[in-house]
């Protein structure tokens, strides 16, 4: 009987992939030639209660799936939202090699995704991060800026429960930086703002936003939903991973363009950004809007993976 692979819990993954090396794996899997517009959709399953979502990739070293579940009514269980586990297997033989904790995989993917939007959107200098949530993700778009920017040095945080926002603002306290409670209004004075909620409607008034602002948007994958208005994307430089995920997930986008205030041919994505292909635009803000893609998903565990071998 063969081994059982290895589970690889959050504990484990934070200690075998910091943010920074998890940002390298991202940037590093579209240097390899991926095509993100090639990869296939994610399959969303409605289950009773909530959904079942799965999303496979594969390169020549390595296979995978993440199978998650997204349901709502969790929170007044006191149970997470989103939970899930990542299945990877060898590229050649199929063979299973190890099992992750899938929540664990999205909190550091995602903002790893952002933290290589940022590194080549957000202007050098940036010093000052609003973060709207005070989850997981939040945190971890924390921790990305602060890898892609280390000028960061105070960060702004808007959620509705003031007990975790004071905590949010502690931990980043605790972790070197200044930090304090803010309003919508506050994106006026922001670096850069990162959407980390699961708002349905616009969460500021981007008139307010700096003209040199990057925010990056990854609060959800549906088409109705959003977490910036317009507005922003008429004014500015728009990027996302691919324009089939744009045109089928990303609400921001989709909306907007719905209503003529986005033309999608405009639209730059992620891989062309990291190759260096996208103009910054002087006096215009920039968004970077993610729905997660598996691909990234596979680029993160199997940098988790090479670590487990590496000892």
């Amino acid at each position: 009987m063969s081994e059982a692979p290895p589970y690889v819990d959050a504990e484990a993954m934070a200690r075998l992939v910091p943010m920074s090396t998890a940002i390298e794996a991202v940037e590093a899997a579209l240097g390899t030639g991926l095509d993100p517009e090639k990869e296939p959709p994610r399959g969303v399953v409605d289950v009773p209660g909530g959904q079942l979502l799965m999303m496979p990739s594969s390169t020549r070293s390595y296979t995978g799936v993440k199978i998650a579940t997204v349901t709502p009514r969790n929170a007044a269980r006191d149970l997470p939202r989103v939970q899930g586990v990542y299945l990877l297997l060898d590229g050649t033989t199929h063979t299973p090699v190890a099992l992750l904790d899938g929540i664990a995989l999205t909190s550091l993917r995602t903002p790893a995704v952002s933290g290589a939007a940022i590194r080549h959107l957000a202007v050098p200098e940036a010093g000052r991060l609003l973060v709207f949530g005070t989850g997981p993700q939040a945190w971890g778009h924390v921790e990305a800026v602060r890898a892609v920017r280390p000028t960061l040095a105070h960060v702004d945080v808007v959620a509705r429960n003031p007990e975790r926002v004071a905590a949010f603002v502690e931990r980043c306290r605790d972790a070197g930086l200044s930090a304090a409670p803010a309003t919508p209004a506050d994106v006026a004075t922001a670096d850069v703002v990162c959407c980390c909620t699961t708002a349905r409607e616009p969460l500021f008034d981007s008139a307010l936003l700096p003209s040199h602002a990057t925010v990056a948007a990854v609060g959800s994958h549906e088409p109705d939903a959003r977490e910036v208005d317009e507005k922003l994307l008429r004014r500015g430089l728009v990027v996302a991973e691919s324009h089939e995920v744009a045109m089928r997930e990303c609400g921001d986008i989709v909306l907007a363009t719905a209503s003529g205030a986005f033309d999608m041919n405009t639209l730059r994505t992620l891989d062309e950004l990291v190759r260096g292909e996208v103009k910054l635009p002087d006096g215009q803000p920039r968004l970077f809007k993610s729905a997660g893609m598996a691909w990234e998903d596979l680029a993160v565990a199997a940098a988790v993976y090479e670590g487990v071998k590496a000892g």
